[in-house]
């Protein structure tokens, strides 16, 4: 049956992974913004493909509407040259009247079709521009995003070895957390830009926020027993010897943190006269 941990080494878990996160961090920083400028392009230029499909379904349906238009002119033409023919075997004005009315009709066929046809190719000029626009953007997005690209692969070469190992020590580490205290490390270090949950305190302050700790509550700290937050930003706080819990604290680093003790000076009495 595995046995409970205490808070010195729970506290020590949360450091360690905070130490493993933060270097993790450190090389997001190295890339900069270049993974987020080559989803943004990747975006960009799938918006762009998706425009272009549209703007040619458009101009098809456009050249299908023109088309369309010449084919009934061309059907008018035809019924007005059979009933121009037909005019010359009429017997009445009755049968000469409806013959002029068809031709009249299909007149008025012919203009409407002119006049949708003109309407038709002013579309279809706007938007053959449009599309001739949106793909040298297209071009263009895609010789940005090829430079990024590069870019980007040099910068996860020299570190691409470095972060898997990172990763791999964070999984194996987090897999060691309690979930609730795992949930409140990562709560913690999403609300602050430098992803910092646990900190040192450092010369009497928090490693975070560099406000000052009171020094009970560093007393506390260095007992172990309860996890504590700083009162000013949440953070957790740790002591700066959390990372030898449960080993001995190496000479060197005890005899660097003595503090030098200052000489009490006496000052000689002098008697009244």
């Amino acid at each position: 049956m595995a046995t409970e941990k205490t808070i010195a080494e729970k506290l020590k878990d949360l450091y360690q992974l905070q130490e493993i996160d933060s270097k993790l961090d450190e090389i997001q920083i190295l890339k900069g913004e270049l993974p987020i400028e080559v989803k943004d392009l990747e975006d960009d230029i799938a918006g762009l493909e998706t425009r272009i499909q549209r703007l040619e379904r458009q101009i098809e349906d456009i050249e299908d509407s023109i088309s369309m238009h010449n084919s009934k002119i061309k059907e008018a033409e035809a019924l007005i040259e059979r009933y121009n023919k037909q005019l010359d075997d009429v017997k009445n004005n009755r049968e000469y009247e409806a013959l002029m009315k068809e031709i009249e009709l299909q007149r008025l066929e012919i203009q409407l079709a002119e006049k949708r046809i003109r309407e038709a190719n002013q579309q279809l000029e706007a938007r053959n521009e449009l599309l001739e626009n949106t793909k040298q953007r297209l071009e263009a997005k895609k010789h940005d995003l090829e430079i990024k690209q590069k870019e980007l692969e040099e910068v996860t070469a020299k570190t691409e070895k470095e972060e898997k190992k990172l990763k791999r020590q964070s999984e194996k580490k987090r897999k060691e957390i309690d979930e609730r205290l795992l949930r409140s490390y990562d709560k913690i270090r999403a609300s602050y830009r430098n992803g910092l949950a646990v900190v040192m305190v450092e010369r009497d302050a928090c490693g975070g926020c560099h406000n000052t700790i009171p020094p009970q509550t560093q007393l506390e700290l260095t007992w172990r027993n309860r996890i504590i937050t700083c009162e000013h930003c949440g953070r957790i706080l740790v002591d700066n010897h959390i990372l030898y819990v449960g080993e001995e604290v190496p000479a060197e680093v005890a005899a660097a943190e003595e503090k030098p003790k200052k000489k009490r000076t006496t000052r000689k009495r002098t008697s009244k006269k």
